[in-house]
Parts: C-alpha cells; structure tokens; sequence
C-alpha cells in the first residue's frame, strides 16, 4: 500500500470537513469477525472519504471505527477491546484508544479515548455513533442495526 504524507494543516482539515454519505444504500452492521467499508464525500462533492467498520472474531464488544482519506491515509481510528498499543516512543496505551493523523507517523501514535466524546464504550453501536459524530460524519451511511 503507498504511503500519502499530509501536512498536518491537511490532515486536520480533512478531518474537521463536513462528510455525508455516498449513497443511500443500506448496510448491514457486521457480525463477529465481519467489515464493513462505506463510501463518504466531503459536503462539496471534492473530497471522497471511507468509513471502516471492524469486528472482532470472539469478544463482543472489539472493534475498530476508522475514518480515511485518499483511499489510504488513516485520519482517526477508535480501537476498543482489544490490546494495548505500543506509540513509536514505547509508551503503553491500554484499549480503548483513539488513532489521530500525526504528520511524519500516520496513524502510529495513539491516546486512551476521550471519555467525553465516547462515554458508552461497552455499546459498540452507540460508540459507533459518537464516532462517526467525532469525524464530523453529518449526514451517516443508512447502516442497519441488526444484532450487535
């Protein structure tokens, strides 16, 4: 996979830029083990973005919610349920922890998931509605909730 460098002004914006869906078709949320990749376009129609949905094969509640840019560039990603993750200076952050654009290190760098923007972590479905609130994902995917 080729690796696209942004300025952090870049990375920044693009996350801050108002995202709607790209269609209006219905998924369905996956099972354990399953993904789900969704279409997103910026407000304007110039930016195309994807929203990655994750499952984890046994626990319940694992998962991951990524935000991407450009097909590739990582923007945000919420990691809940499963392991720690080592940052490229050796610290330790324990999971639930939120993946932020950092230029020069992609999506290497971690921090524990602010509790105020993800309160509910143990309801992967709500969690995953304050993610995509936290991307300023404003008009979501028709995603179906089915069991959880």
């Amino acid at each position: 996979m080729n690796e696209i460098n942004l300025d952090q002004a870049t990375a920044n914006a693009l996350i801050a830029l108002p995202k709607v869906r790209a269609n209006n078709e219905v998924s369905h949320y996956p099972g354990l083990g399953g993904h789900l990749t969704l279409p997103l376009i910026s407000e304007d129609g110039h930016e195309s973005f994807h929203l990655d949905i994750r499952r984890g094969g046994i626990d319940l509640v694992k998962g991951t919610y990524q935000n991407r840019a450009m097909q590739v560039v990582v923007l945000v990603r919420l990691d809940f349920g499963g392991a720690p993750h080592r940052n490229p200076d050796d610290e330790e952050v324990p999971t639930p922890h939120l993946h932020m654009y950092r230029e020069g290190y992609g999506d290497k760098w971690a921090i524990p998931a602010p509790q105020e923007q993800f309160p509910h972590i143990q309801d992967i479905w709500i969690t995953l509605q304050d993610f995509m609130h936290y991307c300023n994902i404003v008009n979501p995917p028709l995603i179906q909730r089915g069991i959880v």
